[in-house]
């Protein structure tokens, strides 16, 4: 049987891409601690609504999906599963889009980068985030696009209903993230600038295509106009410059972003993107006298060709070249920019695919073999603490000796949290007599509600005087008036800051309860603090945004 099925993986390439990167990423999904957004989007799954301040629903939606399939497990892979299985579907309409418009050969090429490079197999692929829907449907509405504009039979071109399908499409992206309005008007983009597809502008299936887009952003526009418009003005300032252009921080972004998606992928991913955009420009504004010299079939051919890689180019190089030029005013995430990227791998697929098999093969196997080390040596140390000192697994002791330096240890182990807050009996006891659990930081509340939420379903919020994200939407100030909290916080917030002093004078009682240790490598690396205030007499005061929730 493996024999059988090791052969035929073998004879179908794109199979054995697609299996050997699920694995991979369920791998990363089961041992990865959540992120601070990722135990933050697990609590969108216990406070639904039609959208939320910081992002649309989708990704409250794809988070759920894998808690349910696991049975109502909370653990990293349930809250990933939805996002893994999800990245599986974007690869292969990759495959799709590459095969239809160049070669079955630059499909799966295609395929195998996008499994490769870092940040998409682990933020796309294995993190629960925006951007696993996004990609999902910013593949489909291009597969449609790519079918709809090229539809490979010889005709000139005329608009059928696929452009309503589009737009349908579009507006989930929409739903995902935003970025999926830049997605639509690069659409409008490439139709145009691109003479033959100027009359889908002009049909009636754009009018239903219109249609379909704005009832699928209902969700996100119903719950702005309930809460003025909270949503899209946040995400309207991180858009907006902070500061003058700094050429030091834009390089800084740039290369951050090479970094993660790896220097023998990323470099020629950008070069192949902006190579391709400055000749796109030159042929519109000066035109191609070479053109004259092709035959009118090879004409044809040439002239679609550049009109396939026009249209990659006006649904990525929006956001692969806006994201990182905006990296120069503020600082951004590399996550940002990488959907352009991302679907900018057809271009370099294509280029890739017209070398010679023997130097891409090489080129893929070895930027994959250093990149799986490089990821497996991160995942030991976040996981089981290998350059930790001291500590029972290391290999090499090369970080400082007060594990506080260490980052890492702010990815909290929910499931460790979770045994060991069990195995003391007044903090069950408190915990499930208690009316709500609350932390002093937004993503905390992430992983403490993943932590507790199986041992005693409380509602829980975050009492921050500057940030409160999403809870200022999820409950009001007065709503836990006269009420009893479990107060929940780390070592660094209470042993260096004694945060718990702040919130003591807004209850009639106040009590510490315990501490929960947690280790790594067989060393305590954090503490976990654990409070109760019995009666909140007076609400806790909430940052100027977060009264538009109260």
């Amino acid at each position: 049987m493996w024999k059988s099925l090791t052969q035929r993986l073998r004879q179908h390439p794109l199979l054995l891409i697609l299996a050997s990167g699920l694995m991979t990423r369920l791998f990363i999904a089961k041992f990865l601690p959540p992120g601070f957004d990722e135990a933050y989007y697990f609590l969108y799954t216990q406070n639904p609504d039609w959208s939320y301040f910081d992002h649309p629903p989708m990704v409250a939606g794809s988070t759920e999906l894998g808690i349910s399939l696991l049975g109502g497990e909370i653990s990293s892979l349930s809250i990933r599963l939805g996002g893994v299985l999800l990245y599986t579907l974007t690869l292969y309409l990759l495959y799709r889009i590459g095969k239809r418009l160049f070669s079955k050969q630059a499909g799966i090429l295609a395929v195998a980068i996008a499994t490769i490079a870092p940040i998409f197999q682990v933020a796309f692929g294995s993190m629960t985030l925006p951007d696993g829907p996004l990609m999902v449907f910013w593949l489909a509405s291009l597969d449609v696009a790519t079918t709809e504009f090229f539809p490979q039979t010889g005709k000139p071109y005329r608009p059928t209903r696929r452009l309503a399908v589009l737009g349908f499409l579009v507006g989930l992206a929409c739903l995902s993230k935003y970025h999926g309005f830049i997605l639509g008007a690069g659409y409008v983009g490439f139709c145009l600038t691109s003479k033959p597809h100027r009359k889908a502008l002009f049909s009636p299936w754009t009018i239903a295509s219109f249609v379909l887009f704005a009832a699928v952003l209902f969700p996100m526009v119903y719950w702005n106009a309930q809460h003025d418009w909270a949503s899209f003005t946040f995400q309207a300032e991180r858009g907006v410059p902070a500061r003058s252009f700094d050429f030091a921080r834009f390089g800084k972004a740039l290369n951050t972003e090479m970094l993660m998606l790896f220097p023998t992928i990323g470099i020629p991913l950008l070069w192949v993107s902006l190579k391709s955009l400055f000749q796109q420009i030159w042929r519109l504004v000066f035109g191609n006298p070479q053109l004259a010299q092709l035959d009118p079939e090879q004409q044809a051919d040439y002239i679609t060709t550049q009109r396939q890689r026009r249209l990659i180019l006006w649904v990525s190089a929006p956001v692969l070249i806006g994201f990182t030029v905006i990296g120069g005013y503020r600082q951004i995430f590399p996550t940002w920019a990488m959907p352009g990227f991302f679907t900018a791998t057809l271009l370099l697929a294509e280029r890739a695919s017209q070398l010679r098999w023997r130097l891409i093969k090489r080129w893929l196997i070895v930027s994959a073999a250093i990149i799986q080390v490089l990821l497996l040596i991160a995942l030991s140390h976040i996981v089981w603490g290998i350059f930790q000192n001291p500590s029972q697994n290391q290999i090499l002791g090369i970080l400082p000796a007060n594990v506080e330096q260490d980052g890492s240890i702010e990815l909290l182990d929910i499931e460790q949290l979770r045994r060991e807050f069990a195995k003391q009996p007044q903090l069950v006891t408190a915990l499930k007599s208690a009316d709500f659990i609350y932390t002093n930081r937004f993503h905390l509340s992430g992983h403490v509600g993943m932590a507790l939420t199986p041992i005693a379903r409380k509602p829980i919020t975050c009492f921050d005087k500057r940030d409160m994200r999403g809870f200022a939407f999820w409950s009001t100030a007065t709503q836990w008036l006269n009420q009893t909290g479990i107060y929940v916080t780390t070592d660094r917030f209470q042993t260096r800051e004694d945060s718990a002093a702040e919130y003591a004078p807004y209850f009639k009682s106040w009590e510490k309860l315990g501490e929960v240790p947690l280790f790594r490598g067989g060393v305590e690396v954090d503490r976990i603090h654990v409070f109760q205030g019995t009666q909140l007499v007076k609400p806790f005061p909430r940052p100027e945004r977060a009264t538009q929730g109260a």
